[in-house]
């Protein structure tokens, strides 16, 4: 849900180890061809889990440390 309205749906989710969190990937359909990547960043997301709204973040770059910085730690 993003601002309450159902705009995609969630395919698979986990821990995420890594990054330290759960981990959700889905798809969300923007309202119309050729809507910024200012939309998708915008708006409060949730997830609904067993009839349960989660509030959730979305994020389109990768979820891991491509540099392995903290793994340097």
């Amino acid at each position: 849900l993003r601002d309450g309205v159902c705009v995609g749906h969630l395919t698979s989710a986990m821990y995420g180890h890594t990054v330290g969190s759960s981990v959700g990937m889905g798809y969300v359909t923007a309202p119309e061809l050729g809507t910024g990547r200012a939309w998708f960043e915008e708006g409060r997301y949730e997830l609904e889990v067993a009839g349960l709204r989660c509030s959730a973040r979305a994020s389109l770059r990768p979820l891991y440390d491509p540099s392995s910085a903290r793994t340097r730690m």
